[in-house]
């Protein structure tokens, strides 16, 4: 139904019964909306729709650490000691096999094997050889599923990005988060159900650009999109009140705000107007819960030295991370970091140790003390990029230095906590850490596994739009990961 379009066709009905009074839509929705936002009500703003979750969910909630540019597998993940014996030595056509590579790399002369110069030991009673560069994620491995065989279409970043957070490259569709927030609603009436951090990340960087596409609620209604908390400055923007208005002002405001708002609604149909209600009313609680939420001072002192110096810092990603386990903590359905900075297609030793060094600690930390507090058992981690790196160097190869251009045939992810099998390993690649081996996943196959431990059927969960059943795992066949599941 178009709103605008029914709006014209019974204009005139409309205004006989504007005209008189009796305005009964308003009259239902003005109470609901008392007793949804009645201070000490019970009833939640945003509940999870009828017949969801399908079936008893192993985690209720998600924090998904993004690590923007594509972190490189074979210098962290993928150990492969035999490529020692191939430095400097061309990969062979048949392993490449043709396949397509980017523009960056496509009119070299040559493609060098570049093994990774950083030593791989075994960690955890499962084994798990970890790079170097991962000190402290090498104390959790056995909390860890690792993931090594992820593939997408994508090759280069924008829509690789675009496909890992909404499952496809088409711009348009919602995130993994709106969706989960669309579908489960929130257990919190005082904060979004979906929040959103982009922390800073290493000056040296090579980094991408960042889309709301990839937070953003696409066809579902808006009230779905990610809620983005600033690093600095006011958290969010314009919840404080302006100087002289104080918060009697602001609720007499917002309450004849509501009454034209809902009016026009009667009028029109659109159902953005209610979102709009929704979002004045959730900005009004934010109002208070924000400060509490920034908040550090109660956090002990154990706490705070587990994920170091850098969580005292405002926009960092070790203070998002931690304001990540306190907003799930009150109630928030998703929480996503998104860091940036990982592209390294020369000098990637280097920014590669930047890069991690500026937010492992904190990964593991966030693991810690979720598990410290009994949260880690029914919130779900998840760690990784858009793509992997390639085997061969981009540009000059030397002992100490090389680069790696984009790979979306392979690469690594991990993920931990609600219902998730700790301390495996799933997938296999070949020997230059190009082409899938074993057990290929498919990033809607990795959507799919989410869905599955938050208690929803990605076969059975979408929304009509443009005359489809648009569903985040697409039209193709894919299934949850079996094997990761505890």
């Amino acid at each position: 139904m178009d709103p605008f379009l029914e709006y014209h066709r019974s204009q005139t009905r409309r205004q006989f019964f504007g005209q008189t009074g009796l305005r009964m839509g308003s009259v239902a929705l003005a109470g609901m909306l008392g007793e949804r936002f009645a201070s000490g009500g019970t009833s939640l703003v945003q509940p999870a729709l009828p017949g969801l979750p399908h079936f008893a969910p192993k985690a209720k909630r998600l924090i998904y650490l993004h690590m923007n540019g594509a972190p490189s597998q074979l210098d962290l993940w993928d150990h492969k000691p035999q490529l020692q014996q191939h430095y400097d030595k061309d990969l062979p056509e048949s392993v490449r096999n043709g396949q397509r590579i980017t523009t960056m790399t496509s009119g070299q002369a040559r493609f060098p094997v570049a093994p990774s110069m950083f030593k791989f030991t075994q960690h955890g009673q499962c084994g798990r050889f970890v790079s170097e560069l991962l000190p402290h994620t090498a104390k959790i491995v056995d909390e860890l599923a690792v993931i090594k065989s992820v593939h997408t279409s994508a090759i280069n970043h924008d829509p690789a990005c675009t496909f890992v957070m909404t499952g496809s490259e088409v711009p348009g569709k919602p995130s993994i988060g709106s969706w989960l927030s669309y579908g489960l609603g929130s257990e919190s009436n005082d904060l979004p159900s979906f929040v959103v951090f982009t922390p800073t990340f290493p000056a040296a960087s090579q980094a991408q650009a960042l889309f709301t596409r990839m937070w953003s609620s696409g066809f579902l209604p808006t009230k779905y999109t990610g809620v983005a908390l600033r690093g600095q400055g006011d958290p969010v923007l314009y919840v404080k009140n302006p100087p002289g208005v104080d918060g009697s002002d602001r609720r007499t405001m917002l309450d004849a705000l509501n009454r034209l708002n809902t009016i026009n609604h009667d009028r029109i149909g659109d159902p953005e107007i209610q979102t709009r209600i929704a979002q004045y009313e959730m900005a009004f609680r934010m109002q208070t819960s924000v400060p509490e939420l920034t908040d550090l001072s109660k956090e002990s002192k154990a706490t705070l030295e587990m994920y170091g110096d850098d969580v005292h810092r405002s926009g960092s990603f070790t203070h998002s991370a931690i304001m990540a386990r306190r907003l799930i903590e009150r109630g928030t359905r998703v929480v996503q970091i998104l860091h940036r900075g990982w592209d390294q297609h020369n000098n990637l030793p280097k920014l590669l140790k930047g890069q991690v060094d500026d937010s492992e600690r904190a990964c593991a930390a966030l693991i810690m003390d979720l598990k410290q507090r009994g949260l880690l058992q029914d919130t779900l981690v998840v760690w990784g990029g858009e793509f992997g790196r390639t085997v061969y160097s981009q540009g000059t190869l030397t002992k100490e230095n090389y680069g790696r251009d984009h790979h979306p045939r392979c690469f690594t992810m991990w993920m931990a906590g609600g219902g998730v099998k700790g301390g495996i390993e799933y997938g296999e690649t070949d020997d230059f850490s190009y082409n899938i081996a074993k057990d290929p996943v498919h990033i809607n196959d990795l959507n799919a596994t989410i869905l599955h431990l938050m208690g929803i059927d990605h076969r059975k969960f979408s929304f009509k739009f443009q005359g489809l059943d648009q569903r985040l795992t697409g039209v193709e066949e894919h299934s949850p990961v079996k094997a990761v599941l505890a």
